[in-house]
């Protein structure tokens, strides 16, 4: 696996790791899910491994079952925060809107989302 435990200087590493806080929403083994800082929805959680990797397809590529863990985690949030219909999104790359190399699932929701978006 290419993937760290955690990176120094990540600040998603530093949210898992409890040296920065976080409104987080859920825990487990696997992954920590927390507000959004900038949300641009109602609700806006973001889904992150607690194992380091910088982007979805480096996450799929090393540990495919932690990608499960990812949407299945965004889904126990979806319910935890009453939502039937939601956005799950993965950014891969600064191209596509990825700001912080951390892989990372957004949970939007709470209003319409409008297609294609962005």
């Amino acid at each position: 696996m290419s993937t760290t435990i955690a990176s120094e200087d990540c600040l998603f590493c530093k949210i898992v790791a409890g040296e920065i806080p976080g409104d987080v929403v859920l825990s487990n083994g696997d992954v920590v899910a927390f507000r959004d800082v900038n949300p641009v929805a109602p609700t806006h959680v973001l889904v992150v491994p607690r194992r380091h990797a910088p982007d979805a397809a480096a996450t799929v590529t090393d540990d495919p079952a932690l990608a499960a863990a990812l949407v299945s985690a965004a889904a126990e949030v979806a319910r935890g925060e009453g939502l039937t219909d939601y956005r799950l999104v993965l950014n891969t790359g600064a191209d596509a809107g990825q700001s912080v190399f951390h892989t990372h699932l957004h949970v939007l929701g709470g209003r319409t989302m409008a297609w294609p978006p962005g």
